[in-house]
């Protein structure tokens, strides 16, 4: 029996996780500085979450692009999408996770469903150079 890994599930899983990080995470963790924790402001946590994020991201993306696709758009987008969020981490001001995570939010979901949609494109393609 071979296991294969459905790399789309991945990618939105792992963006799905992210964003309930983001949204709700907060929210629920807060109690935990009662305890002399904080994994809020914890750029250390930040660093680990972003950098599993771009990795199974990347990967995700780098598969669709490698053996079905071969369009690069999907990648640009998550790539704009990782920068805005590091650049939250280090430029602060007021709104600044307005100005950088909603629109890194927005280019990393835009980047799974284009690569979705070149995936199920790419299912007829009969080009020498796809690899199905």
């Amino acid at each position: 029996m071979k296991f294969k890994i459905n790399w789309h599930t991945l990618g939105i899983s792992a963006s799905l996780i992210c964003a309930i990080h983001c949204a709700i995470g907060p929210l629920l963790l807060s109690g935990l500085s009662l305890f002399g924790v904080n994994l809020i402001e914890n750029v250390w946590v930040e660093i680990v979450l972003l950098g599993s994020a771009f990795i199974i991201g990347g990967t995700t993306l780098w598969h669709g692009y490698n053996k079905h696709h071969h369009r690069i758009e999907p990648l640009l987008f998550f790539s704009t999408g990782m920068i805005l969020f590091l650049l939250n981490q280090f430029i602060k001001f007021p709104f600044s996770e307005l100005v950088f995570i909603v629109p890194g939010v927005s280019a990393i979901i835009y980047a799974h469903l284009r690569n979705y949609k070149y995936y199920k494109a790419s299912a007829h393609c009969t080009a020498e150079h796809c690899v199905h």
